[in-house]
């Protein structure tokens, strides 16, 4: 079936009249998905009690099993969680690193991540060192011997973006993983961005540990996750709210690690328990097929802009980036006065961000953008311009 992204523009809630280039950020839910997540909330307040004592273990297990299958890996090494930051805390409250240790990471990591772990290294006394990774590079075998120059005999753990959040480049995971596994180095991969812009084969990835949103490209709701670990490093895990399932107990069919996360006191299920219902929609409307176009529509569209600003594009080729991309932007742009222009001026929602020294579009195209609203940012960079030459 052939996307057409106009009647998919229907089945989303966004606001008429704003061209939405940002689903990256937090996502786009679609209409079938929040209703099933609205009649999970009312059927968990119509009846609390008989909700969370009687159905909420199956609905769990539904969620997990469902997201399992998506993420082609044993349901029993995931447990779901609200979002991708709480999975990195799972890890950095679990680990018991010396002084001197270190953790090494990339130039390229989410805000929030980097926050994690540089309060984990003052409480601890670890360092948290980031690997430069200059970009284009020449192959992925490249990149994995860029980042392997930070490692050293104190490297205990290597955390590392997926896709990354200021670049949207596609890090080369599976070998690094590798790499690190035969080093005796612990891997945590920052899956915010992967789960439904790629195909993902956890096992096959290779890493240690792995968290992921379901909320951003999967389009399930909001407070949707996962975290996902190794059978053999499942022990070290430990629960970063203790509630009920910290305790043993006999008769309960679910292991330690499951039991950790399972429960953590009252709150709202159902964005987890929703994930079902995103992964049906998906396949209802042959996502892969969406995804290529969109893919292709992002192509086109870094091509423009950086032959507009001049720039080659920081991508060694097409397959680096999938549905979310940056696209180089004139060294002298005012990103503020860029941004209010686009926001205010041209209702297009799309962010003006800086990496390094250098100045970005970062676009996401999803099911809900046309030709139409690529064309639209482009016109718009283009009166931009030739409004502030006017100045």
């Amino acid at each position: 079936m052939a996307m057409n992204s106009r009647l998919l523009k229907a089945l989303f809630l966004l606001e008429p009249g704003v061209i939405y280039l940002n689903h990256g950020s937090f996502g786009a839910c679609p209409r079938p998905v929040f209703e099933v997540y609205q009649a999970l909330q009312r059927r968990l307040e119509s009846h609390p009690v008989r909700f969370i004592n009687r159905e909420y273990a199956q609905l769990h297990q539904q969620a997990r099993h469902a997201l399992g299958a998506y993420l082609q890996t044993d349901p029993d090494d995931l447990v779901l969680i609200p979002n991708a930051t709480h999975g990195v805390n799972i890890v950095m409250r679990s680990l018991r690193l010396a002084r001197g240790d270190e953790i090494l990471t990339s130039d390229q990591e989410y805000g929030a991540c980097n926050s994690t772990w540089e309060f984990y290294s003052q409480k601890s006394g670890a360092r948290y060192v980031r690997q430069r990774i200059a970009l284009p590079a020449l192959s992925e075998a490249a990149i994995v011997d860029q980042f392997w120059q930070g490692v050293t005999e104190r490297t205990r753990l290597i955390f590392l973006s997926h896709i990354t959040s200021p670049t949207a480049y596609r890090f080369p995971v599976e070998a690094i993983c590798r790499r690190a596994r035969q080093a005796g180095i612990l891997t945590l991969i920052d899956g915010a961005h992967a789960p439904g812009q790629i195909p993902l084969n956890l096992p096959a990835i290779g890493a240690d540990f792995y968290t992921g949103n379901c909320h951003k490209w999967m389009m399930a709701p909001k407070g949707s996750a996962f975290f996902f670990a190794r059978k053999e490093v499942q022990d070290l895990i430990e629960p970063l709210v203790v509630s009920f399932g910290w305790e043993q107990q006999d008769d309960s069919i679910l292991s330690r690690f499951q039991r950790y996360f399972h429960w953590t006191g009252t709150r709202d299920p159902a964005a987890m328990f929703a994930i079902p219902a995103a992964i049906q929609f998906a396949q209802e409307h042959d996502w892969e097929s969406v995804r290529q176009t969109c893919h292709r529509l992002l192509q086109d569209a870094i091509a423009r802009i950086s032959q507009w600003a001049g720039i080659p594009s920081i991508y060694l080729d097409d397959q680096a980036y999938y549905q979310m991309g940056v696209a180089p932007l004139p060294a002298e742009t005012d990103l503020a006065a860029l941004s209010a222009y686009l926001s205010e001026q041209a209702n297009i929602v799309v962010p003006c961000t800086q990496w390094w020294n250098r100045k970005f579009l970062r676009i996401s195209v999803q099911g809900y953008n046309t030709p139409e609203d690529l064309e639209a940012l482009v016109s718009a960079l283009n009166a931009f311009t030739q409004r502030n030459e006017k100045v």
